[in-house]
This record gives structure tokens, C-alpha cells and sequence, in this order.
């Protein structure tokens, strides 16, 4: 089979110094094997479902634009037919959710195909991955426009708003992904060349367009995510600018902004669902600083003169995930008995920062939570597509 060093040189990522502090009792690709090799069997045969499989009578966008409704606003009982109001926290089962349903779907196909194909070099789970990337971003029939002009609507308010960006999260393993995959026969030259241009357009529009500003300019997980997303796949399409400008961001406007002294994120405490908003927010801060890192800019290590900075937030945030019973604050109005899960902020800190107890934590914790809540907002899965290599574990076959 394909020695893995092939994937590893499309990644090209900066290995933190706390990799080498980590125990080599630390096994990833054993850890991965059981849950990614079986899951990506049952996948080889699986059909894409893009976002032309289904539509909304509601959505203003054609069948090849992604639509979705806002999570937390309902009928409004004194007028029924009138615009819909909000009920914080509160998900209301009636909006629309079959394309962002397709998209977390897109997510974990490609990324445990991807996953399986990178602990076994076996080129069927390329193919397959590849399959997928064809149908959302290059086939004419099936492929999705590269904007999220109609995402999150408000029946009676808005077709669409900045806010929907965030639902593009789940794309950012896909990209991760389409970089260890461009190093296998499984994908074409010409291949790579559409898709990475389609990450680009989507680039373009979310940097330059009203939504995207909005989005950029959020004050809260929506900012960071923003950020998030703009560094995997400006990391994707090989723009510099825009990476340097995310680092900036992370260290002038996120850091400063968003996190307290005791490492905290006050705006997310306030929120009907604190605990699962604190989790979600560390995991995007973290993600970022695993795809910036640089030997000469270490955003892991980064702090402001008051100490703010990663390992602030996680020295905060570990304690109540390793006990939940202990969150000192009100408890989440849906879902709170529901997390923690793997977190990626736990592996990436645990490895970056050289905190066994990180990673322990983290291997107890469950890989593949089956509720959807915690599935959409649980963007990054996939641990092979991140690590650049397996710790303690194979190098190849």
C-alpha cells in the first residue's frame, strides 16, 4: 500500500514543540483505527447527497444555493402568519434543515473516507472521497453555488443573513481533507484545480461581501468561526494575505475581545446554553491556532500582557469538562447532559501545549456522538486530517 508520508506532505503544517513532550503511550492511529477503518467501509458505496437533493418552498435561492432558517426563532403565537420572533436556545424542529443535514453528511464521509485512506493507503477510500468532492463542488447537475446568500433566514424578516455563515463550518475538514487527498491517483489534477477554485470563490465572497463583513465583525463564536473558516481555506488555496491578516485577527481582535482574565469567554456565558457555547468557541480558537502555527509565530503559545491567550483558556475550560458536575454557571437549556465529547480543543492543546491530561481526557471522552446537536456543532472529527503525524503510532504500510 501507499506509504502514508505521501498525505503527510500535503499538509506542510507547523508542528508544535508540545508534540514532543507527549507520551508515546499516546497512539493516535490506534486510537483512530476502530472507529474510522469499519465507519469508512460502510461509506464506499454511499451516493452523495448534495444540496440539489431537496428544497425549501421558503428559500428566495435557486436549487443549487444552500439554504437553511435561523435555529432559534418560532411562530409568533399573538401572529401566527406574521414574522417569526426569537426564543433563545431554543431550536424550533419545523425550519429547515435538510441541506445543512447534507452538508455535516458531506463532512464526515470525506473526512473518515479521507482518515481511512491515510491509516491504510488504500486508494478505494480516495476514490470514494473523491466521489464526493466531484458531486458538491465541480458537477453541474449537483454542485453548490460558492456563497451562503440564503443561510439562516427569519420567516418574515430576512431570505438570508451574515449569521449563516457559520453553517459552512463543517467545510473546513473538507478542505483539510482535499489537501491530503491532491497527493493520491484517487484525484485528478484537473480535479484539484476546481476544487480549490471553488474554495477561492467562496473566499472572495465571504471576505468581500455584506454578509461576510457582518460575520467578520461578530463579537462572539460567529467571529471566530469567521476567522476559522478563512484560515483553512485560505490555507487551502494558497493565500498568504488573508492567512497573515487571521493571525492578526487571532491576536488583536479575538484574544483581546473575547477572553477574560481567568481565560473565560464572558459572551458566550451569557447565552442560554454557556457550557456547550464556552466548548464550541475553545474548539474554533484552537483550531485556528492548529492551522496558523508557525515556527516563528506560534499562536499557541501567544499571550497578552495579562496572560491571556490558549493556555489560559483551556487551564479554565479542562476542569469542567473532566468534571461537569463542578460548571459553576446556570446549565445549558437543551443538550447540557450531552456534552463534552472529543473535543479537538483537548487534542491540539493536549498535544501543543505538552498536557498529558489533555489528551487522556480526551481519549475517554466519545468519538462519534450520535445526537445532532452535538454533531453540528462539532465541526472537526477528524484527528488524521489534523496531527501531522501519527503519534506513536504507524508511519506507513
Amino acid at each position: 500500500m501507499r506509504c502514508l508520508r505521501f498525505a503527510l506532505l500535503a499538509l506542510s503544517v507547523f508542528v508544535p514543540s508540545g508534540v514532543a513532550q507527549t507520551p508515546s503511550a499516546f497512539d493516535l492511529t490506534a486510537i483512530e483505527f476502530p472507529r474510522i477503518v469499519p465507519a469508512a467501509d460502510l461509506m464506499l458505496h454511499e451516493a452523495p447527497i448534495t444540496v440539489t437533493a431537496v428544497s425549501s418552498p421558503r428559500s428566495a435561492g435557486g436549487p443549487h444555493d444552500f439554504f437553511s432558517e435561523g435555529d432559534y426563532w418560532w411562530p409568533d403565537p399573538k401572529n401566527p402568519d406574521g414574522p417569526y420572533i426569537q426564543r433563545d436556545g431554543m431550536t424550533n424542529p419545523d425550519n429547515f434543515v435538510a441541506h445543512r443535514q447534507a452538508m455535516v453528511r458531506f463532512s464526515i464521509h470525506v473526512g473518515t473516507l479521507t482518515s481511512a485512506y491515510r491509516l491504510t493507503g488504500d486508494e478505494r477510500y480516495a476514490r470514494q472521497a473523491v466521489v464526493h468532492l466531484r458531486a458538491w463542488f465541480i458537477e453541474p447537475a449537483t454542485r453548490m453555488n460558492p456563497h451562503l446568500l440564503y443561510a439562516q433566514a427569519i420567516r418574515g424578516r430576512f431570505t438570508g443573513r451574515g449569521i449563516g455563515i457559520i453553517d459552512t463550518v463543517h467545510l473546513v475538514e473538507v478542505a483539510r481533507a482535499t489537501a491530503l487527498l491532491s497527493r493520491s491517483r484517487a484525484m485528478s489534477a484537473a480535479d484539484h484545480r476546481a476544487i480549490v477554485q471553488w474554495f477561492a470563490d467562496y473566499l472572495a465572497w465571504m471576505t468581500t461581501h455584506r454578509h461576510g463583513i457582518d460575520e467578520r465583525d461578530a463579537k462572539n463564536n460567529h467571529g471566530t468561526c469567521w476567522v476559522m473558516q478563512v484560515s483553512a481555506f485560505a490555507h487551502l488555496t494558497g493565500n498568504g494575505a488573508l492567512l497573515d491578516d487571521c493571525r492578526r485577527r487571532f491576536k488583536t481582535i479575538l484574544v483581546p475581545d473575547q477572553m477574560a482574565p481567568d481565560g473565560s469567554f464572558p459572551l458566550e456565558l451569557r447565552r442560554t446554553k454557556p457550557y456547550g457555547y464556552s466548548i464550541f468557541n475553545l474548539d474554533a480558537f484552537s483550531t485556528i491556532c492548529q492551522i496558523l502555527s508557525r515556527p516563528d509565530d506560534n499562536l499557541w503559545t501567544f499571550t497578552l500582557p495579562d496572560g491571556r491567550g490558549m493556555a489560559k483558556g483551556l487551564a479554565f475550560l479542562y476542569p469542567y469538562l473532566a468534571q461537569k458536575s463542578a460548571w459553576p454557571f446556570a446549565k445549558d437549556v437543551m443538550y447540557f447532559d450531552q456534552w463534552p465529547v472529543r473535543q479537538p480543543s483537548l487534542l491540539f492543546g493536549g498535544l501543543a501545549l505538552g498536557e498529558p491530561r489533555y489528551l487522556d481526557l480526551w481519549k475517554s471522552l466519545d468519538g462519534s456522538p450520535a445526537v445532532d446537536e452535538i454533531i453540528r456543532n462539532l465541526p472537526i472529527r477528524h484527528p488524521l486530517l489534523w496531527v501531522p503525524a501519527p503519534v506513536g503510532g504507524r508511519t506507513g504500510s
